[in-house]
């Protein structure tokens, strides 16, 4: 089982990605929703990851940028 994270801060852009999203992936891929509007101190957690803005997935270690919400600086 393929498992991602997908990291937000809960603006519209972030919020209709998340929903497109879970809507293409396969049922198989296993995805942990982590909102860093309320799970601030994640953020480091998500830097490492190598997430540079939001809305991002991250699977394999490999991270996608979906589309622009926020910078992470912008959630620190």
């Amino acid at each position: 089982m393929t498992q991602a994270r997908f990291y937000h801060a809960g603006c519209p852009v972030c919020v209709s990605a998340e929903q497109t999203l879970l809507n293409l992936l396969a049922p198989e891929v296993k995805v942990e929703i982590v909102h860093l509007g309320e799970q601030a101190t994640r953020v480091a957690e998500a830097e490492q990851a190598g997430v540079k803005s939001v809305p991002a997935l991250v699977v394999d270690g490999q991270v996608l940028h979906l589309n622009f919400g926020a910078s992470i600086d912008d959630l620190k």
